[in-house]
């Protein structure tokens, strides 16, 4: 372990600001977990968990890292192509002015059917799943804006893995990512006899007033779309657990996070093309505003959000102390998850309160990555 590497200072104020809301009853519990050169240098679990360090948290949003690194290696070895239709692959999404859809316009949310409705019980069915990429139809012509697509095109993703791989996405992803990278913790898709030591979501606080918006950001309130607080607490039950959602629905513990982080900086194991992966990670290719980030431009690669050098990266979750090159998915409830190549560090923090007062959350998560990414010296 390289463990001379952390700076003893920076991390003890990292696991202050982590103590306090599990100290002032506002949150559970929480677990954190930093990277550096392969290897964890340090990590903590704080709070009342089910099973301590081992436990597992569902890590919303930060499941579309995996799922965008299956598809990472399906690019690497030619199996697809970024201006490839995804019509080709799946002929039943043809429909309805999505047929000149991309796979690259599904990796950066500029597919056209951001909110495109999937659900209990359809999205456990496969056939199910067809049968409404079907009958989705697009809000605005593919290709010509951006606008968040929170869990619709990455079931399409994972359709695209099965077509290739010839097998179920979730084996897929188990194969090509969390086994020969020794992730044992993580998964997408976990079978309710093996959900013991998965933390179980709570809403915590109220939310904030539309004072306490106007004062924050100039607006009386934020649009969450279908990440309602309902739908998150569902996310952490175990049929939703299950079905294994590539938009939203993987569990990990952090140390399996930020490690999995560490091998997209290094690609040791030489599981993607360097070209294809220093693309992926390092190509802004959507510069558009994302009102999920206060306004600041999305900065999105193919599947990542990129920090960027214009003094916005706190809003795109990053904090304030990360190199411009940094790049990750957080999820939502508070999930951070990133990777910085300028200082070798990878960054993981997990949570199962999540905070109904949302300006209160984005502070939390950059205060957190802001000391985190000060903890390799």
């Amino acid at each position: 372990m390289t463990e001379s590497a952390l700076n003893r200072t920076a991390y003890a104020e990292l696991v202050a600001r982590a103590q306090r809301e599990i100290d002032e009853g506002l949150l559970p519990s929480c677990q954190f977990a930093v990277g550096y050169r392969g290897e964890i240098v340090d990590k903590a679990t704080l709070g009342d968990t089910p099973a301590g360090d081992d436990s597992r948290y569902v890590m919303f949003s930060a499941t579309k890292g995996i799922v965008v690194a299956a598809m990472w290696q399906l690019l690497s070895e030619g199996a697809v192509t970024l201006d490839q239709r995804v019509a080709e692959i799946v002929p039943e999404f043809g429909t309805n002015e999505k047929d000149g859809v991309t796979v690259e316009q599904l990796l950066t949310h500029r597919a056209g059917f951001p909110r495109a409705p999937l659900g209990p019980p359809a999205w456990s069915d496969r056939g199910e799943r067809l049968k409404a990429f079907a009958n989705w139809k697009v809000n605005w012509e593919p290709g010509s804006r951006y606008e968040y697509h929170t869990t619709s095109a990455h079931w399409v993703l994972a359709e695209i893995i099965e077509r290739i791989d010839s097998e179920d996405y979730k084996s897929a992803i188990a194969r090509r990512i969390t086994r020969p990278l020794g992730l044992n913790s993580m998964a997408v898709g976990v079978p309710p006899e093996e959900q013991g030591d998965i933390a179980r979501v709570r809403n915590v606080g109220e939310p904030a007033t539309a004072e306490e918006w106007k004062a924050a950001l100039g607006v009386s309130g934020f649009d969450t779309g279908e990440v309602t607080d309902e739908a998150l607490a569902y996310f952490a039950e175990p049929e939703a657990i299950a079905v294994g959602v590539p938009g939203g629905g993987g569990v990990t513990n952090a140390s399996d996070l930020a490690l999995l982080y560490q091998e997209l900086l290094h690609n040791s194991r030489g599981l993607w093309d360097a070209g294809v992966l220093a693309d992926a990670t390092g190509h802004v290719r959507v510069s558009e505003p994302d009102f999920l980030f206060a306004g600041a431009a999305a900065n999105r690669g193919l599947g990542v959000i990129i920090a960027g050098n214009d003094g916005r990266a706190a809003s795109r979750g990053f904090g304030h102390t990360v190199g411009p090159r940094a790049f990750g998915h957080n999820g939502a409830g508070g999930q951070v998850a990133f990777a910085d190549p300028d200082s070798g560090l990878s960054f993981a923090y997990l949570t199962n309160g999540n905070d109904r007062h949302l300006i209160r959350q984005q502070r939390r998560v950059a205060g957190i990555a802001s000391r985190a990414a000060r903890c390799v010296s």
